[in-house]
């Protein structure tokens, strides 16, 4: 597998790691539950995604699995994933989801690591980002906005929930 790292002098994007499990878990709150896990992670569960993350890099797939890293010693802040392939989206859009652990959230991290994977994308072939946000998450509707991001309609529609949709044209954004 080919080590894909991005960085803006602040944050880093890099593939999820095994020996990010720990962190991930330490890490992991209620906000994150709710928002983006849809449930509590378990040392299994989440080296079973980790693996399944690992092999879709080494396959090209349509899921791309990033640790959100800061600082000197690039600490675990977060994970945020490039999705080529799901419900309501249409070729050349790619859907991006993210998360912070609560330690690192508010200092603008969220919106720099957004910005890398736009920028990943663009390179990538992607003609638009889409970010899909429950109405009651106003903190991530705030990230995708500050990313250059512009309410797209129509809403997201499943079963169980409506998302707000954010989208970003990505002309010029591998650069």
């Amino acid at each position: 597998m080919r080590e894909v790292r991005l960085s803006d002098g602040v944050v880093a994007l890099s593939p999820l790691r095994l020996d990010d499990v720990e962190a991930h878990l330490a890490g992991e709150d209620e906000a994150l539950v709710r928002w983006l896990n849809g449930g509590p992670g378990t040392r299994e569960g989440v080296e079973a995604y980790v693996r399944h993350c690992r092999e879709q890099w080494g396959a090209a797939g349509p899921l791309r699995a990033f640790g959100i890293r800061v600082g000197a010693v690039e600490a675990l802040a977060g994970t945020i994933d490039l999705r080529w392939e799901g419900e309501g989206l249409a070729p050349g859009q790619v859907n991006v989801a993210y998360g912070l652990y609560p330690s690192w959230r508010g200092r603008g991290l969220a919106t720099r690591a957004v910005l890398l994977a736009c920028r990943y994308a663009a390179g990538e072939g992607a003609r638009q980002v889409v970010i899909q946000v429950d109405p009651g998450n106003p903190a991530s509707a705030a990230v995708a906005r500050r990313a250059g991001f512009i309410p797209g309609e129509p809403p997201c529609r499943s079963p169980d929930a409506t998302f707000d949709r954010y989208v970003r044209d990505l002309h010029g954004a591998a650069q």
